[in-house]
């Protein structure tokens, strides 16, 4: 054991000696210590492939709700989805005339002039996803809704409808109308499923608030997420026409620089967003590496003035109050200068987008504010201001001011008209609703409820002009015999210029001629203020082809069957 023990002291002193020697060579030289050598560790990093059957669309909001013929659901969202998910008889061309469209029907023709009819022939083969028939109780169902329902779209035509016949299990419908109608080709778009709709709970007023119950068009929703903020519309697989290039297209919310950074990495394909100044800034900060188109709403941003109460009814006051406002300054916020502010509407009935407009608002008040004429007015009105503030009986003018609180830049326009207002003397308190309550119920509340005076509202303009005449700013009869009432957010209609508005509505004389007697009369009667057309930025990349900005007031959809995506 002694011999084993001394062997080991040994070798531990040797190898102690070693390390010493090293380390005294180590200090000895600038040469660095041998490189420690080690196995590198492979990886990859994933890379999502082009799905080329997908295209992925940047929006700025997927939130209101989806009923294409609702005042308060007006959107760029809603007029994507109804132009995918839902037949129409007739769509616009590239010139905006409507065109049948023949995925959905055989024909649609003037049948006879007395009582004038119209017979729809539907392809026997068009049916919603569901399998249910597009059929006549559909063009019955969109009929009496919009007749009768507040705060829609159109209303006008609809309710020159005086019967709706059906043969053939439904394929054939014939349309009797109480007077000739030369803007029939605007009614029945956007078909909804009756079947499933009529007995929904809540009726029209819920319909399609939350999606579409089933499709009839070439793309169905197969997944709606709001609080992600994204929608998947699916091709339909039982779509019964030539079905979409695309499998998919996803609508995707995001921030204006959260879109425009998915667009530079193209995650994003397309984007279809209202942009400010900074964020058309920050689109063309992407350069030559996409295309960009301006796509205007089918709305207008409308101050209206409403005649109710004891001080709105009179125009005088009604002029006075326009004449104090500062219309520059209110598209200046409304626009927060983007594309919109070269949309400056100065017409009552045609939107700036529309063929044949022309301005036709009149010097003076609201072309620029104009304070003396405003007191001229408000003092023969019985008003006086000796401590500021404008007052009669000893009561201070005071006006409400609604605007829809989804929609952030009217509350903004709605704040602006009240700081004007309230600066000079005039006591104003803005309240804000939901749209769908706000030009619905609201507006028609009475008894105790505070009436709005002044609403900062989109302003529909889409579709057969003197149909949009009429249904803006004319009257029906409420029963047959009866005195006539106002159909519109407007509250009012002028009984002077009715026949006028009635001619053109049933092709007695030309729209030209209508417009040249009723635009007056509506900046005299100071109940209506346009401001500017509501419009998208349309961004396109180059791996999408087939992407335009679409027909006047349709939009990029109309052809979204035909995108193709390049792989790669």
């Amino acid at each position: 054991m002694g011999s084993r023990h001394g062997r080991s002291t040994l070798r531990r002193r040797v190898a102690l000696l070693g390390l010493g020697l090293l380390t005294l060579a180590a200090g000895c030289t600038n040469a660095p210590p041998p490189p420690l050598v080690t196995t590198p560790v492979g990886s990859t990093t994933p890379v999502k492939r082009a799905d080329p059957g997908e295209v992925v669309i940047g929006v700025d909001s997927v939130a209101g709700g989806l009923n294409p013929h609702k005042v308060a659901d007006q959107s760029a969202l809603t007029t994507a989805l109804s132009t995918l998910l839902l037949p129409s008889v007739f769509r616009p061309a590239a010139d905006g005339t409507p065109r049948l469209d023949t995925t959905l029907m055989v024909s649609a023709e003037v049948s006879r002039a007395e009582p004038y009819t119209v017979t729809y022939q539907i392809r026997s083969d068009a049916s919603w996803a569901d399998n249910a028939p597009i059929a006549a109780e559909d063009f019955v169902y969109l009929r009496e809704q919009l007749r009768a329902a507040p705060g829609t779209i159109g209303a006008a035509g609809y309710q020159l409808i005086s019967n709706i016949a059906a043969r053939d299990a439904g394929k054939i419908v014939e349309v009797t109308f109480a007077k000739p109608y030369p803007g029939w080709r605007a009614l029945f778009t956007g078909l909804v499923p009756a079947h499933l709709l009529k007995d929904a709970p809540g009726g029209w007023a819920n319909a399609l608030r939350d999606g579409y119950p089933t499709t009839g068009g070439p793309f169905a929703i197969s997944n709606l997420d709001r609080d992600r903020g994204e929608i998947v519309l699916a091709r339909n697989d039982r779509y019964w026409e030539q079905p979409p290039t695309l499998d998919r297209i996803v609508l995707r919310r995001a921030p204006e620089r959260g879109v425009v950074d998915a667009l530079r990495a193209g995650h994003d394909q397309l984007a279809l967003m209202q942009t400010d100044s900074a964020g058309a800034d920050l689109v063309r900060g992407l350069g030559d590496t996409v295309t960009t188109h301006v796509v205007a709403r089918p709305t207008v941003a409308t101050l209206v003035v409403r005649p109710v109460g004891p001080d709105l009814a009179a125009e005088p006051v009604r002029r006075a109050l326009i004449a104090l406002l500062d219309r520059n300054a209110l598209i200046t916020v409304g626009t927060a200068g983007g594309p919109e502010a070269e949309l400056r509407a100065d017409a009552q009935v045609l939107a700036p987008s529309a063929a044949g407009y022309a301005a036709t608002m009149p010097a003076g008040p609201p072309v620029a504010p104009n304070r003396g004429l405003a007191q001229e007015l408000l003092t023969a009105a019985g008003y006086t201001n000796p401590a500021g503030a404008w007052t009669r009986n000893g009561a201070q003018l005071s006006v409400v001011i609604g605007a829809p609180e989804e929609k952030v830049a009217y509350v903004t326009m709605a704040g602006e008209v009240r700081r004007q207002l309230m600066a000079e003397g005039i006591d104003a308190e803005v309240v804000t609703a939901p749209a769908d309550q706000l030009l619905t119920t609201r507006l028609a509340a009475g008894g105790d409820a505070v009436p709005i005076n002044l609403l900062v509202a989109p302003q529909p303009v889409g579709g057969d002009p003197a149909t949009v005449m009429a249904t803006n700013f004319g009257c029906v009869p409420s029963s047959e015999g009866s005195a006539a009432v106002p159909v519109n957010p407007v509250g009012t209609c002028d009984p002077a210029i009715q026949p006028t508005i009635d001619a053109a509505l049933t092709g007695a004389i030309p729209l030209s001629d209508a417009l040249s007697a009723v635009e007056p009369a509506l900046w005299r009667q100071a109940v209506s203020v346009p401001l500017f057309q509501e419009a998208d930025t349309l961004v396109v990349r180059p791996e999408v082809t087939g992407v335009r900005a679409g027909p006047p007031l349709a939009g990029p959809f109309v052809g979204a069957a035909e995108w193709r995506r390049l792989a790669g």
